[in-house]
């Protein structure tokens, strides 16, 4: 606390930069964005490299919705049933719809349903390479994969500005925005013989009215990282927030402050 009030008013003083007299919260995150209607309000280092961790998933989630199939049945692989980190806890030879995995990897940010989607019908090497492909279509212009779940790497990275942009193309996407939006889903192997109930990593889905999204990332290079999209009274806020110090408690007050101004 004492530090954050020596930053703030270190900022206070003549000479100062201009944008950081402009943001309000300067030790929210190492990077951070914020858009109202697509128009930054705020950011800080918006444009340094990081570690994506699980945001990337949202690349992934893109061109698996792009390649259609959701109804096509996928059998889970041994490298998949080893995915460590967060997961639903699958087993080698489970088979379940693609757009049961694609849930799970979203709401749940699950790694064994991403590698089982990700690698269905070819390598996962391969799939890097299209997202790698279709990251400058976009306009990520500082973006590397080398992950399709988000695990770190060395040569992955990306930055709040380019995550902003790809959270906003996602969204336009009718079978991911109402995914993300989800507090929970369920997600069965087929016959049913498991079921798993999936609860969203994303905590401001239920406690900050008008969130409906986006994604949550989480690893020890990156920290915590999070995408958060709220929509009141038609107008929309976009949150990017990489290696935040308290992803939930800033959000919330990024996000209300927002829309108080």
């Amino acid at each position: 606390m004492l530090a954050r009030l020596a930053l703030a008013a270190l900022l206070a003083l003549p000479g100062a930069p201009a944008w950081a007299q402009q943001d309000p919260f300067p030790g929210a995150a190492a990077a951070y964005l914020v858009l109202v209607d697509g128009v930054a309000l705020w950011e800080r280092a918006a444009d340094a490299r990081r570690s994506p961790a699980s945001l990337a998933k949202l690349m992934s989630a893109l061109l698996i919705v792009e390649d259609g199939r959701l109804d096509e049945e996928v059998r889970v692989g041994a490298d998949a049933a080893a995915a460590r980190g967060a997961r639903l806890g699958l087993r080698a030879g489970n088979r379940l719809p693609a757009h049961a995995l694609l849930a799970a990897m979203l709401v749940g940010s699950a790694n064994d349903a991403c590698l089982a989607l990700v690698g269905r019908g070819g390598s996962v090497g391969a799939f890097v390479e299209r997202m790698n492909a279709k990251a400058p279509l976009l306009g990520l212009r500082d973006t590397r994969f080398s992950d399709p779940c988000g695990f770190d790497a060395d040569r992955q990275h990306s930055t709040a500005r380019d995550l902003a942009r790809l959270a906003t193309v996602a969204m336009r996407r009718p079978q991911i925005a109402a995914l993300v939006a989800r507090p929970e889903v369920e997600v069965a192997t087929a016959g049913r013989e498991r079921v798993f109930r999936v609860k969203s990593t994303n905590m401001l889905i239920e406690h900050f009215p008008g969130v409906i999204g986006v994604k949550t990332g989480q690893t020890r290079r990156a920290g915590h990282n999070l995408i958060a999209l709220a929509e009141r009274d038609g107008r929309r806020v976009l949150l990017v927030m990489l290696g935040a110090r308290d992803r939930w408690w800033d959000a919330h007050a990024i996000l209300a402050r927002a829309y108080a101004r």
